[in-house]
């Protein structure tokens, strides 16, 4: 089985770079760096000991102040409240999910065809967005941080359920359809219409321009030549969008979605929705993060992991259905 993102890292030595500076070597471990929550955060309800996926929201189709939403094109950029994320509109399409080329789970190659009304957020969720939840009264009261700074900074340190919570909220906010993307709906908004390995081409040529990874500004040995100016998190929008207008979908953070881990694409759906059996108790993670190598900045490239994990290389981005 291929490993999952906190195994990866345990194997790198990556906890060892954010250790508390009063631990000794032999003393650090996982626990140093990530928050483990076991089961539901508060206001989400617990299922088969994980945490109930966002039930949608009735949706009026049309966003405050907008006009009606079967008039938007491709491309339309719109928010439903203030404090919400800023999404654009996807165009529909057709494309070939995963590669020849690549691991083990990402294969079979397939069609995958999205033909629905669909928006993404243009940026990953911020602190910002966050603690708009939290100050709402929702997202259990759950106030993240890493000292790494917030404001447009993405949200990290929140698990999948965690995740939940906050698209049931945002549903509850505006009386709209939020919900995470599915793996799918993820592959081919990070592609936008490329065939290469990355938005931006093949190599990892121009990863500073189009992705926070591990760089020159960082101290790890994996590190890329180029300098992103980003040892960490960077705010959102720091870096080129890709040609759907969407930032960061490589790179900054790893990003949950709605699936289940399957460990192959044998049986995956074509249609674009979220594949809903498998190893139910581990999700997938897309995109890679500010500490990664060009390996798994790639938008083929998939990982997984348990459904309280929060960690630091970790948060999401949100998608609503369009009728």
């Amino acid at each position: 089985m291929k490993r999952n993102l906190t195994t990866t890292l345990v194997l790198a030595g990556a906890f060892a770079v954010f250790a508390a500076p009063s631990l000794a070597a032999s003393d650090r471990n996982a626990s140093d760096c990530i928050s483990i929550t076991p089961g539901a955060p508060d206001g989400a309800a617990s299922v088969d000991g994980g945490v109930e996926r966002a039930a949608p929201a009735a949706s009026p189709g049309k966003a405050a102040g907008s006009a009606p939403v079967s008039s938007w094109t491709a491309g339309h950029k719109f928010r439903d409240c203030p404090e919400c994320p800023e999404l654009v509109v996807i165009p529909a399409g057709t494309y070939r999910m995963g590669s020849e080329r690549g691991e083990g789970d990402e294969k079979p190659v397939h069609d995958v065809r999205i033909g629905y009304p669909l928006a993404v957020g243009v940026f990953e969720v911020t602190f910002g967005e966050w603690d708009a939840c939290v100050s709402g009264g929702g997202c259990g009261g759950h106030r993240p941080d890493n000292g790494w700074g917030r404001g447009r900074r993405p949200v990290i340190n929140v698990g999948w359920g965690d995740a939940q919570v906050y698209v049931r909220w945002l549903s509850e906010r505006t009386g709209q359809a939020y919900r995470l993307l599915s793996e799918s709906e993820w592959e081919y908004v990070a592609r936008a219409g490329t065939v290469t390995a990355r938005y931006w081409g093949e190599s990892e040529t121009g990863q500073c321009r189009y992705a926070n990874g591990a760089d020159a500004s960082t101290d790890f040995d994996w590190r890329t030549g180029c300098n992103d100016g980003h040892a960490r998190t960077a705010p959102v929008g720091s870096f080129s969008p890709n040609g759907f207008g969407l930032h960061d979908v490589l790179g900054n953070v790893w990003e949950w979605v709605e699936d289940c881990w399957n460990g192959s694409y044998a049986g995956a759906p074509t249609d674009g929705s979220a594949w809903l059996s498998g190893e139910c108790e581990h999700v997938v993670l897309r995109g890679g993060s500010w500490y990664d190598t060009p390996q798994y900045l790639r938008s083929a490239d998939r990982s997984w992991d348990t459904t309280w994990l929060r960690l630091y290389l970790v948060g999401f981005r949100v998608a609503r259905t369009l009728d």
